[in-house]
């Protein structure tokens, strides 16, 4: 089954807004808000729809006879449009929020698939488009160059994403040149060339990321961290997020528990897109390491797109408030809408903008 709303009609939709706002409804008071917008609307047709979106997986039946209600399934949770602006207009410490990590979340994504049909033929046709931009260059010469300015962007957004004041050109002439600016810290420098030695490893290693292991990630991560004074392999200690309530696993058991039903959720997977997602999603929301867990999972799920002939992602384009905001959305809430739609504008930026 795919996560895809689009399959429902406007009355669907309306009842679909109603859960969203009330938390639940029962058959008498969806028709009372319906008829108000579809006057021929009937009990029966309203059944009809109910039973549809329980089909669909999108609601939960409780009860029975009078006292049946109807809510949202965790599935339905995970992928239905989110008011961004107005959900981040609440303070932290008022949010209503899932305060610990949720095992619960690998059940779910391991019986669905993530993105929707529409959502598939998109990223295969772009990767298919990439795939063809990319044979027509013959030269060696300007491939090489073109993955050395995608080094150098990526580089640059993602040690932006994680508060690295480097600018773009200073990050070029330090990956280019081996010259550092003044006035910023040997960490802010070292994170920069740590990006582009590890992203060389993956592009030397390719065909070794088909598949992922905790060995496998736990090696991007060293190379991502290096004399940066972060402890390597999983943390034994607790770990708090910025911006946010959620507290990440602490106890080093879980952690492990954890990473083993990511890495085979991920490995099972036959959709490459798919394993890249979950990658940038579920290592982030893992948060595996004492730090450079964001910095790792985008670098994993690159390593995928590389094993498997597609174009890296440099999240040029995104806005490094707005990734946050889709990260403590899915921390929070277990929502994915926002990430998922800030990737796939990513990807599509990847192709338009590299190996043309």
């Amino acid at each position: 089954m795919n996560f895809s709303v689009k399959e429902t009609n406007k009355r669907q939709e309306a009842i679909l807004r109603y859960v969203s706002q009330k938390d639940e409804l029962s058959v008498s008071s969806a028709l009372e808000f319906l008829k108000k917008d579809f006057k021929k609307v009937s009990r029966i047709t309203i059944i009809r729809d109910l039973r549809f979106l329980i089909k669909k997986g999108f609601l939960l039946r409780q009860g029975a006879g009078r006292t049946t209600k109807y809510i949202f399934t965790q599935k339905y949770k995970l992928i239905k449009k989110s008011n961004v602006q107005e959900y981040f207009s609440i303070p932290q410490d008022k949010r209503e929020i899932k305060k610990h990590f949720e095992f619960n979340v690998f059940n779910i994504l391991k019986k669905e698939s993530i993105f929707t049909l529409e959502e598939k033929k998109l990223l295969r046709s772009l990767h298919q488009k990439f795939q063809l931009n990319f044979k027509k260059i013959k030269s060696k010469t300007l491939i090489a160059k073109e993955f050395e300015r995608l080094i150098i962007e990526f580089s640059w957004k993602s040690s932006q994403i994680e508060g690295n004041t480097y600018s773009l050109l200073d990050t070029e002439n330090l990956i280019k040149e081996n010259k550092a600016v003044k006035g910023k810290t040997k960490e802010e420098t070292q994170m920069i060339l740590n990006h582009k030695k590890a992203f060389i490893f993956i592009l030397k290693n390719k065909r070794k990321f088909k598949s992922l292991s905790r060995a496998k990630i736990e090696q991007i991560h060293q190379l991502l961290t290096t004399d940066l004074g972060i402890t390597k392999n999983l943390r034994t200690t607790l770990v708090r997020i910025t911006g946010t309530n959620y507290k990440p696993l602490d106890n080093i058991f879980q952690i492990e528990e954890a990473m083993e039903k990511m890495i085979k959720l991920i490995n099972n997977k036959k959709d490459v897109f798919e394993k890249v997602f979950l990658a940038l999603v579920l290592l982030s929301y893992i948060q595996p390491f004492e730090d450079g867990n964001k910095r790792t999972a985008r670098l994993v799920s690159n390593a995928l797109l590389i094993a498997y002939d597609s174009i890296p992602i440099s999240y040029r384009a995104v806005n490094e408030v707005e990734y946050k905001k889709a990260s403590l959305l899915f921390y929070e809430i277990n929502n994915l809408f926002y990430f998922k739609e800030i990737f796939i504008k990513q990807f599509e930026f990847a192709v338009e903008n590299y190996f043309q």
